[in-house]
């Protein structure tokens, strides 16, 4: 019987086992009798080591200029360019995704890298006028320390990009906390940025499970930020550790999207973004469509073409080309969703398609949904509130442009929108009026764009926001700076405009 090929956690430039000397496999989600690798499995040990490796490089790498960082970067770009399809390939075995999408998440890290490396001959504070004479002043971004990256497994190359390299590229160091049921993919990256000459304890990994490795990373006092890509019930345990810490806080979590098709809409162009928002991914995507808002006069013949499309579409591993739709991440994940679709159809919802776990050739081994559309839904039902996280789209009626805002803004969630429109006012109404991050007009509500901001309103995070420019700002510090050069005490705000004073005209 062959031996599964081992990963290591990495702490301060060195590839160790776990403290604990245990092992957890990933699996294959598409047939899990394939067991991808064993892993090292940590705990508080590890983050202990990992923390202290990490505190320990940052008072080096802080003060690497910070183009030469960048330039690290450029070569983290050019290796994953290299190896896009090799890592894409071990992507779609470890995560399930199709194929077509993995190569389109290992071109996020791609994008990002090369984004980051530019961002080394940047990183602009702001220069003004003081009040005074013969002062300057200026802002300049410093590090924050030591980072706590934890990031989930749907996008097991892009999100933590999103994370590592503009952490990298301002000065801070890392530990790395990658969701486990993609370690493998994760390990590659590291290895990455080791090859691309990351000095030693700059970048830290560490395996393992939420609870043994997650929470000790994110109340281990030398962790000086945290960044978490899940859950919102993990992002609330996650906000409240930090607070008591006065620690920052980076959280990015769920969604209930909704896409609106007007009356005016190109209703082929609206199926097809329902069904690429829908199920892509099998529906695992925060900014997956979950909820579609259409107008009474077109819903027959959208629906009549979306359930058509959505039974049309073939399931099976992502290594095959051909296949549209691979496997629910695991076991728990494809119960949890068939739950919620039979909860929907005991509270009344029509099931149109779908609706149970997949059957048929080549499927026995993975864990397969079937596309699943319903109609009927109330603005108000679970269906339409509830995060699904799998294959499932519900369809809500409504008769005007302020009903469906209203339907679509109904929701505790504020991550991803879009509408389908011909009439360019509805759609500068819909810019001003929906109450999410972003916002689409005649797209999909999936495909965010990596310089660009990312991130939602309401329980989607707290209100940061990765990608783009605005990802500096969490791993930034802003230092305020005056130099003096007039050759005496001037106290600003007290003795710079005597009472009585004019400003000179």
């Amino acid at each position: 019987m062959k031996t599964a090929t081992r990963y290591l956690n990495f702490i301060g430039g060195r590839w160790v086992e776990a403290a604990s000397g245990r092992w957890f496999e990933s699996r294959n989600p598409a047939d899990h009798g394939e067991v991808v690798g064993e892993v090292a499995k940590s705990g508080a040990e590890d983050v202990d080591r990992a923390v202290a490796a990490a505190q320990k490089a940052f008072a080096g790498w802080r003060l690497v200029p910070a183009p030469r960082r960048g330039e690290i970067l450029g070569r983290v770009a050019a290796i994953l360019r290299e190896r896009k399809e090799e890592l894409s390939r071990l992507l779609t075995r470890e995560m399930g995704k199709v194929l077509e999408e993995a190569r389109g998440d290992v071109q996020e890290s791609i994008d990002t890298a090369a984004y980051a490396a530019g961002e080394g001959v940047r990183l602009m504070g702001k220069t003004v006028p003081s009040e005074l004479a013969d002062k300057f002043a200026m802002t300049i971004r410093v590090p924050v320390g030591v980072c706590g990256l934890i990031s989930p497994w749907n996008f097991p190359t892009a999100i933590p990009s999103w994370k590592l390299f503009p952490a990298l590229v301002s000065g801070n160091t890392v530990v790395f906390k990658p969701a486990s049921d993609t370690p493998i993919v994760a390990t590659e990256m590291v290895r990455i940025l080791e090859e691309a000459g990351v000095p030693a304890g700059v970048v830290n990994l560490v395996h393992g499970g939420g609870g043994d490795v997650g929470m000790a990373l994110v109340r281990h006092p030398g962790v000086a930020l945290i960044s978490f890509t899940g859950s919102s019930g993990v992002g609330r345990e996650i906000a409240g550790e930090c607070g008591k810490a006065l620690k920052r806080c980076s959280l990015e979590l769920g969604g209930k999207n909704a896409s609106i098709v007007m009356d005016d809409a190109d209703l082929e162009l609206a199926v097809d973004g329902s069904i690429w928002g829908a199920f892509g991914t099998t529906g695992q995507r925060c900014t997956a469509t979950s909820r579609v808002i259409v107008h009474s006069k077109v819903k027959d013949v959208y629906l009549q073409a979306l359930v058509k499309r959505a039974r049309g579409l073939k399931l099976g591993s992502g290594l095959d080309e051909s296949v549209k739709v691979g496997p629910l991440m695991n076991e728990a994940r494809r119960v949890e969703v068939h739950s919620h679709v039979e909860a929907g159809v005991k509270a009344g919802a029509k099931l149109l398609c779908g609706g149970r776990p997949a059957s048929g050739a080549g499927l026995a081994n993975g864990w397969f949904y079937e596309p699943t559309v319903f109609d009927g839904v109330k603005p108000g039902d679970a269906l339409a509130q509830e995060e699904i996280f799998g294959p499932v789209l519900s369809v809500i009626t409504v008769d005007s442009f302020d009903e469906a805002i209203a339907a679509l803004n109904n929701s505790k969630y504020g991550l991803s929108a879009s509408i389908y429109t011909r009439d360019v006012n509805r759609a500068f109404r819909a810019i001003r009026d929906v109450e999410t991050g972003i916002l689409y007009v005649n797209s999909s509500t999936i495909g965010a764009e990596n310089h660009l901001p990312f991130g939602g309103l309401k329980e989607t995070g707290n209100g940061h926001r990765e990608g783009g420019w605005a990802a500096y700002d969490i791993y930034t510090e802003i230092r305020t700076v005056y130099v003096d050069y007039s050759g005496k005490l001037q106290r600003a705000q007290i003795d710079n405009r005597p009472q009585g004073q004019a400003a000179p005209r």
